[in-house]
């Protein structure tokens, strides 16, 4: 079985649980947040994106009993999970997780002091209309914390990528390609979305890290990249050139790391605090 033949459905409640082996990805970010998120008593606060509760219990523990912590996702299993470990995690009452949309929340204006959200921004259908909602439902002066990696995510991996589709006469391909690798927005993008919305940004902190792979081969079979990036990737090529891309790709990838002695990929990452 290759790479390209490995499925993990997200309506699948077994892929949650493989999905919680991604929390070293998840923990670069949430680190980040955690390391500058605003924390006081008596906080009301909610998570976007929470799917099976990082970084929502880990804030849960770090704040008191005085605080009140929601969660909201759309996927329903990974709510399920969360529901489960929070009764196993014996966390208090004042803590839920709701199935339910950022882009429509359930919940009145002026409901919460904080909103995190960590990753996900560029998962969302329509970005604009989540930060639009979590600016109705943020109370006044109330902060909005979000983690994101950036364009230039992975550039190593697109350099190579190109030179595969130019190398096999494929590059009106590379216009894909090209905006594949630019979804993810730049520092000067997440800003105009928060002011768009009508936050002010109060605080940007730049930092990035590196995954280090022993060569392509060991990237492309890696959860990470199945569940997350590969997808976006087979976008890029026609169902009838995808296996001759991807092996010319991962065997480009390989012959990169037998030169450098390993594979890094560079991910850069944003966080900002922006109040209402």
């Amino acid at each position: 079985m290759t790479f390209l033949d490995k499925n993990f459905p997200l309506e699948n409640p077994d892929t949650v649980l493989l999905f919680e082996e991604l929390s070293l990805w998840s923990a670069y970010f949430g680190k980040l947040l955690l390391d500058h998120v605003p924390l006081r008593k008596g906080m009301s606060v909610l998570d976007v994106g929470c799917g099976a509760g990082f970084p929502l219990f880990e804030l849960a523990q770090r704040l008191d009993a005085t605080a009140r912590l929601t969660g909201i996702d759309t996927w329903e299993a990974a709510i399920a999970r969360a529901n489960w470990k929070k009764e196993r995690l014996l966390l208090l009452p004042s803590v839920e997780v709701l199935l339910g949309d950022a882009a429509k929340m359930p919940f009145p204006d002026k409901s919460f002091d904080l909103i995190t959200w960590n990753l996900g921004i560029n998962n969302f259908d329509d970005p604009a209309a989540a930060v639009r909602e979590c600016h109705r439902v943020l109370k006044r002066d109330g902060r909005l914390c979000l983690t994101t990696n950036l364009e230039g995510h992975f550039l190593e991996f697109y350099s190579v990528f190109e030179a595969t589709l130019r190398e096999l006469g494929l590059d009106e391909l590379l216009p894909k390609l090209k905006a594949q690798a630019q979804h993810r927005g730049t520092d000067e993008t997440v800003r105009d979305l928060m002011e768009d919305a009508r936050f002010s940004v109060l605080k940007i902190v730049r930092d990035k890290f590196q995954l280090r792979f022993v060569n392509g081969t060991a990237l492309f079979h890696h959860l990470l990249t199945i569940i997350g990036f590969l997808p976006g990737w087979r976008n890029v090529v026609p169902a009838e050139a995808e296996a001759q891309v991807f092996a010319h790709l991962e065997k480009k990838l390989n012959e990169q790391a037998d030169w450098d002695g390993e594979l890094k990929m560079t991910v850069p990452m944003l966080y900002v605090e922006a109040v209402k």
